[in-house]
């Protein structure tokens, strides 16, 4: 602030001081300018008051009658901060008001750039900005302005997930002792949100969901979300969702056509199955929790889809033997010419250990004598920590199937999980020596792949 003053000082008595030299210094200043008070730095109970300050901005003053007129053309110049007011009143002078410009863009005691300064003549208004004492406080910030000036230096929270009334953290350790602040913060900055929760640890439990700790508002965790036009509910705490994926939900379901057949291994609440029967195909939809199940089943009927969706509570790898085998031999030895007639696909979306469960598709088929059958596209998500994640995603999968990709495969970078990993998608046709090729007896002393640990 003092900086600010000074160099308008200088600019005063120095008519020649190129104004695009004080231009240089001005987001620095204006960045000094809206930073809270330092006195707020590892606060660990919320005192909104304690961000109350005063700071200078230019200001313009304008004839009441002129203000409406000027608003627009004067825009880009304006001062843009949260719950912050452009035109405020002056005491005693009902005849003009003072726009509040933004310090980056305005001098003050200077006059305004050639085409602002048009404006105002054009307007009748001959002005000079002037500086404004500013009362600032706990709204004038952003939630992330808030925490930067909160927590440690160098550590702020750069992101949440947000699942319909619920903001869903990640909290490092050292971030705990600071995480009431951070939720009560999170939930005053962010409308409609009522619930902050902390994940406590990692999804390392059969049914793909995790612990959860709230940290700031009510301890309701039944919530309604809307993705990609269909509309979930579900128990936030006992099921697993994720909104980060909500573009890869909408990728693949796009890849799907009328009378198409998927079938979703590990099918969750529905985000896939149900924009995929909302493109009219025919889904066999699975998921081994029983929550997920329960809320399934409830989201078909929610979004008027439970005519195109059959539903199954079982393991990912007797859904594939049992179920989508039969459907397949079915289709294909079937009179009806429209089962015959359909392209099918494979969702698994388990990215910490999907490719584990594509050996059981080794010799499915084995022995079975289906005419014009058509391998289905199989899309298989996983995680890779290696330094070429394609690489890395196509040769995992390929030695779980035995067999190597066929040339039209295509991998996908879905996001980054985490530093130096990454969610990855292979989609392949499923080859055909895989599926009709008589396996040898599994070694029983090979470990068991189902239950490994997984995570987010």
């Amino acid at each position: 602030m003092k900086l600010y003053r000074s160099l308008c000082r200088i600019f005063d008595r120095h008519r020649t001081f190129l104004p695009a030299t004080v231009a240089r210094f001005l987001p620095i200043m204006s960045d000094n300018l809206f930073t809270p008070p330092p006195s707020v730095r590892g606060m660990e109970v919320l005192d909104r008051q304690a961000f109350n300050m005063t700071v200078q901005v230019p200001a313009i003053k304008i004839p009441t009658k002129a203000i409406n007129g000027l608003l627009k053309p004067l825009r880009s110049i304006l001062l843009k901060r949260p719950n912050t007011k452009k035109v405020v009143d002056i005491p005693d002078d009902q005849q003009h008001k003072f726009l509040l410009c933004d310090p980056d863009k305005v001098v003050p005691k200077e006059n305004l750039a050639e085409q602002h300064e048009k404006v105002l003549q054009e307007n009748g208004v001959t002005a000079v900005p002037q500086l404004y004492d500013l009362q600032m406080g706990y709204d004038s910030w952003t939630a992330q302005e808030v925490l930067t000036a909160i927590l440690p230096e160098g550590d702020p929270i750069k992101s949440f997930s947000r699942v319909g009334h619920i903001a869903h953290l990640n909290l490092r350790d050292h971030q705990l002792p600071h995480k009431n602040l951070i939720g009560q913060v999170i939930m005053d900055k962010n409308q409609g949100i009522t619930s902050v929760v902390n994940k406590t640890n990692i999804i390392n439990n059969t049914f793909r969901f995790f612990s959860m700790e709230l940290i700031a508002g009510e301890d309701k965790t039944m919530v309604t979300v809307k993705e990609n036009h269909s509309t979930f509910e579900f128990d936030f705490a006992q099921v697993y969702w994720n909104p980060r994926l909500s573009t890869e939900h909408e990728r693949i379901a796009n890849k799907f056509r009328a009378r198409d057949v998927v079938y979703d291994v590990f099918a969750g609440v529905g985000p896939f199955a149900i924009p995929s029967a909302r493109r009219r195909c025919e889904v066999l939809a699975n998921d081994l929790n029983p929550e997920s199940y329960k809320w399934l089943v409830h989201n078909t009927k929610l979004n008027k889809v439970q005519d195109r969706v059959r539903t199954f509570n079982m393991d990912g790898r007797q859904f594939i033997q049992e179920v989508v085998k039969k459907d397949m031999i079915d289709r294909c030895q079937g009179e009806d010419a429209e089962l015959q007639d359909h392209v099918s696909h494979v969702i698994m979306n388990l990215p910490a250990m999907a490719v584990e469960f594509l050996d059981v598709f080794r010799g499915l088929l084995a022995g079975e004598t289906l005419q014009e059958f058509r391998p289905p596209m199989v899309y298989c998500h996983t995680f890779s920590k290696a330094d070429d994640p394609t690489a890395d995603a196509r040769q995992r999968v390929e030695e779980v199937l035995g067999a190597a990709l066929p040339k039209d495969h295509y991998i996908h970078r879905v996001r980054d999980v985490a530093p130096n990993k990454e969610m990855m998608c292979v989609s392949f046709h499923m080859p055909m020596e895989v599926l009709f090729t008589q396996q040898s007896q599994t070694d029983p002393s090979e470990p068991d792949r189902k239950r490994m640990k997984t995570e987010t």
